[in-house]
């Protein structure tokens, strides 16, 4: 699905500064590392996270708070540019701006999710995108039971995870559905995302966790059973 980006003045302040502090800071060895260590999933342009945030803080100095238009307009244009830190740029500006978001942003997120995929990227919408803009209108809740089914394995993980930091607040009815309908995915990163949606839920109420576990026999994959009690 397109989505057209919207007009924003301050995206366009905000990606004129950026795309030069960015630059700037660059080392051609560490980009070459970093995209090694990513797979190659994309480019780098060498910036250590410290500084990156750095960076990002100098970018943002002065501006206003967005509104959901801003944090389109700011996300989609990262997500354009080949180089990963400007995706990081834009995960972690919707990560704080989240709440200046409606249940409308949540096909932009998964736009996101699924254009130039990985772990790294994912999972930080996953946990502090998606989860938020669920959290904050439980009807979406019904979208992460579509999700769950999705052909995109991204799309899957994202759904998995994006509980994680709900604690106390989580569905666990829907965790253990989720967790049960995947268990079987063939992926590595489904299964690990098992494992670790089911740890994180377990530091809430291990017993819970347990029994599912338990009650799971070898539906589950051992990874998925190692992840899940690795603290239990």
């Amino acid at each position: 699905m397109t989505h057209v980006v919207p007009r924003s003045d301050l995206a366009d302040t905000v990606m004129a500064r950026l795309v030069v502090a960015y630059p700037a800071a660059g080392d051609a060895d560490r980009a070459a590392k970093a995209a090694a260590y990513m797979k190659g999933v994309a480019p780098f342009l060498g910036i250590p996270a410290p500084e990156r945030r750095n960076l990002s803080r100098t970018v943002l100095a002065g501006t206003p708070r967005p509104d959901e238009a801003d944090c389109t307009a700011v996300a989609l244009r990262c997500w354009s540019l080949p180089e990963r830190e400007y995706h990081y740029f834009a995960a972690d500006y919707l990560r704080r701006h989240a709440d200046r978001c409606s249940s409308g942003f949540l096909p932009v997120a998964r736009r996101l999710v699924t254009t130039v995929p990985w772990w790294d990227t994912v999972d930080a919408l996953a946990a502090h995108v998606v989860g938020p803009l669920v959290a904050a209108d439980p009807a979406l809740g019904a979208v992460m039971d579509e999700w769950i089914d999705d052909e995109d394995m991204w799309v899957v993980r994202t759904a998995l995870l994006h509980q994680l930091r709900y604690r106390a607040a989580t569905d666990s009815g829907r965790l253990f559905d989720h967790c049960h309908r995947r268990a079987g995915h063939p992926d590595f990163f489904v299964r690990k995302a098992i494992g670790w949606a089911l740890r994180e839920y377990a530091r809430t109420d291990p017993d819970a966790v347990r029994q599912f576990v338990d009650g799971a026999g070898d539906r589950l994959s051992p990874l998925s059973v190692r992840e899940a009690l690795k603290h239990l």
